[in-house]
């Protein structure tokens, strides 16, 4: 028998260098199952019943399907670390690019194919209540969920502590014609509930931005042009969780039609109407906000200019008092009225006959 050395060396077994620790040292980030709020197997609409890993469920669903059953795995995860991502993204076969995306939050809304996989960005909203809009320094926040969707599985990627998704999931338990219709149509009820809750949103902003633009020109009012900005900026950020959907949401109508079925895509049309309607709410509610700002500007420069005036006009009464003092106060020894007997209350009465007729004259003109 031949000897390891007489074994060539390109055929000789790779052995590990010495070293200290393993060659793939444990990472200290936890399991992925830590991230998972929930995971389900769904075969023809109804759920299964037990508690899976995402791991389990993958299994467990290519077994269903080998036996000839319609089924899938809905697995949701919140805030996942990058390793935990990974380990997900491994066993759904996930584009590295797409799983880079959902690790890292504050994504564009978007749609992307990646072979038998469509990638979806939504942006939540959430109303924050408040008693008064000079006191808040903020009206809607914002978060993401991010739905990885294929044949036989939905991931979804939830960043936020609103936009939670256990009542869409449990509505769509307790419609198994819907859930019977596959992976998209959860996908469907998701961006159904984020969507509506867009117009719910910019139906209570409707209440605030009444309530400004009522301060806004209330007669004898000082305008407080902070709350116009706060609501400003909102509308901004609201307009950049609603206008980009309306892309993905034509595309998922036109293209991906080998994917996506033809009864989901009916489902998504109405999804879109939602989308533009909120959309166009949006849009006006930002326009409202610029012709409020444009005319805050105005009242806030009439306001100044009266402030001015009173300014002057103060400013001109206590000029002519200033004048005669000033010029008795020169000391001089040949000054007309010195050796006079009412020379002194004579120039307190031309002082003060003086500022009245200028006071009366100020009053007449508004200036006062």
């Amino acid at each position: 028998m031949p000897s390891f050395r007489d074994i060539p060396e390109t055929l000789r077994p790779l052995a590990w260098p010495e070293r200290d620790e393993p060659p793939h040292p444990e990472p200290d980030s936890p399991p992925a199952q830590h991230a998972v709020v929930d995971c389900g197997i769904y075969v023809d609409g109804v759920r299964l019943y037990g508690s899976f890993t995402h791991a389990e469920a993958r299994a467990k669903v290519g077994e269903l399907q080998l036996a000839g059953q319609e089924a899938f795995a809905w697995i949701g995860l919140h805030e996942p670390t990058e390793h935990q991502m990974q380990e997900v993204g491994t066993v759904f076969g996930l584009h590295p690019l797409a799983v880079e995306d959902a690790v890292q939050a504050h994504q564009r809304p978007k749609l992307e194919r990646y072979d038998e996989t469509l990638f979806l960005v939504l942006k939540t909203v959430n109303y924050v209540p408040h008693d008064s809009l000079v006191l808040t320094r903020e009206v809607v926040e914002t978060g993401e969920i991010m739905i990885f969707v294929s044949g036989d599985f939905v991931v979804t990627v939830r960043h936020g502590e609103h936009g939670r998704l256990s009542d869409v999931r449990k509505r769509m338990d307790k419609d198994p014609e819907h859930m019977a219709l596959g992976p998209f149509a959860v996908m469907h009820a998701i961006a159904d509930s984020v969507v509506d809750h867009y117009l719910d949103v910019t139906t209570l902003m409707a209440a605030d931005i009444d309530a400004i633009e009522g301060m806004a020109f209330q007669p004898g009012a000082r305008t407080e042009i902070e709350p116009i900005y706060l609501l400003k900026r909102e509308v901004v950020e609201l307009r950049r969780c609603v206008n980009p959907l309306s892309v993905p949401f034509q595309r998922m109508q036109t293209e991906h039609k080998d994917l996506i079925s033809k009864e989901v895509r009916r489902y998504l049309r109405d999804v879109s109407d939602h989308q533009s309607q909120a959309a166009d709410q949006v849009a006006s509610y930002d326009d409202m906000l610029t012709s409020l700002v444009q005319a805050a500007l105005a009242r806030v420069g009439m306001q100044q200019n009266d402030d001015m005036r009173k300014m002057a006009a103060w400013a001109a009464l206590l000029a002519v008092p200033t004048m005669v003092a000033a010029i008795y106060g020169m000391n001089f020894k040949l000054m007309p009225e010195l050796n006079w007997t009412w020379g002194y209350p004579g120039v307190m009465a031309l002082m003060g006959v003086s500022c009245l007729f200028l006071y009366m004259r100020f009053r007449s003109r508004n200036w006062l």
